[in-house]
């Protein structure tokens, strides 16, 4: 399972049945888990930490060194969980002192081309179109979708169950379960078709609807709105996750 072609070093961790292709790297200080696929051609270097049963794609990098003139070769890593797809030239890099990892959690879809950098959390369920660049640090929740082309400025959060259009750019927060798209960027309604295939309830999509109508349509000051969501709508954890990501939002979020 493992080509004679691949270079693997004698320190590296390899689990069971894990198919290694012809020219593939595999550096000192890599721990790969069980039941993994690299295709030819794959570069995993110093740092990297990958789970059970992913697959990866040919010209897929894990764990170079990030793109930051702050790195000074502190020892961080690049953590890649279960069940992943990552495509074709992925760029996954290590972390730096800020957070000392970049994580991507499991059964994500990382298409061609996708730029993960520096110290990122991406959850679980994701899916990220071809071309998609994340700068340092930035957080995507679980179940959230990027179309191609996506940029995202550092620190930014990408909220659950959000759909976002293809060659959006963005230097702020987009809220949860939301529909991205335009340039500028913009809030163009709930991602509806999304949550209803994920199983929301009627019921609960009219709830987040008429949140966002009080925050993005109401007057007067943010905190106020959000806090007559929070008296007016039943509670639920949709509604409480919405307030504390704007609460929480250190870069403002898209309207």
């Amino acid at each position: 399972m493992i080509s004679p072609l691949a270079y693997i070093h004698p320190e590296a961790r390899i689990g069971a049945n894990c198919e290694i292709g012809p020219f593939c790297f595999i550096d000192r200080n890599v721990v790969i888990g069980d039941g993994n696929k690299l295709m030819n051609n794959v570069t995993v270097l110093y740092g990297a930490r990958i789970g059970k049963g992913n697959t990866i794609f040919p010209g897929a990098v894990i764990g170079a060194v990030p793109q930051d003139l702050k790195f000074a070769g502190e020892e961080t890593t690049a953590e890649i969980g279960d069940e992943n797809t990552i495509r074709e030239n992925v760029t996954v890099n290590r972390g730096t002192a800020a957070k000392n990892k970049t994580m991507v959690g499991s059964r994500n879809l990382l298409m061609e081309g996708v730029h993960i950098a520096h110290d990122c959390i991406i959850g679980s369920s994701c899916i990220i179109g071809n071309g998609t660049k994340l700068a340092g640090e930035v957080v995507v929740d679980d179940m959230a979708i990027l179309s191609a082309n996506v940029l995202v400025h550092q620190f930014c959060r990408i909220g659950s169950h959000c759909m976002v259009g293809g060659g959006t750019r963005t230097a702020q927060d987009i809220l949860p379960y939301s529909l991205i798209a335009r340039d500028p960027a913009s809030f163009c309604g709930l991602n509806t078709v999304g949550l209803r295939r994920r199983g929301f309830e009627r019921d609960t999509i009219d709830s987040i609807h008429k949140a966002y109508q009080t925050i993005l349509q109401g007057t007067g000051l943010l905190k106020d709105l959000l806090e007559r969501v929070e008296n007016e709508q039943p509670d639920s954890p949709e509604i409480a996750y919405i307030l504390d990501f704007i609460r929480t939002s250190k870069r403002g979020f898209i309207r």
